[in-house]
């Protein structure tokens, strides 16, 4: 796959996680519709820390030719992911709940603030 299909294909799977992610913070936690869009959501962010790690960081410092910081984020949604749905399969509310907003926070607010920095592609596209 090129480049350009995997940021296509992260944004085809972060751009609808985003939506739900939100629309599952604000509302009623517990609901059919929550654990439903939950497991979706999961999916979804799940899909795209795989595909960004085939995507080679563009911009800053980068490990084996690679990595870059940003992948970090990678690495935080596959295991906020994990945890959360450990958690919530014994009972830990408390422990879903971290990480679930962990997940929103970091690996869709602050990776996706990184994505519109100045020279990173999605600035070039808006800006």
């Amino acid at each position: 796959m090129t480049y350009i299909e995997l940021v296509y294909l992260h944004l085809a799977s972060i751009l609808p996680a985003f939506v739900i992610g939100t629309y599952l913070l604000l509302n009623r936690k517990g609901t059919k519709s929550h654990k439903l869009l939950g497991k979706i959501y999961m999916l979804l962010m799940l899909e795209t820390a795989i595909v960004t790690l085939f995507m080679s960081a563009e911009v800053g410092m980068r490990l084996f030719n690679h990595f870059g910081f940003i992948h970090l984020f990678s690495i935080l949604t596959l295991y906020s992911v994990s945890a959360a749905y450990w958690a919530i399969k014994h009972g830990n509310v408390r422990m879903h709940r971290q990480n679930m907003i962990a997940l929103y926070v970091g690996g869709i607010l602050i990776a996706g603030a990184f994505t519109f920095a100045p020279g990173r592609m999605l600035h070039g596209w808006l800006f």
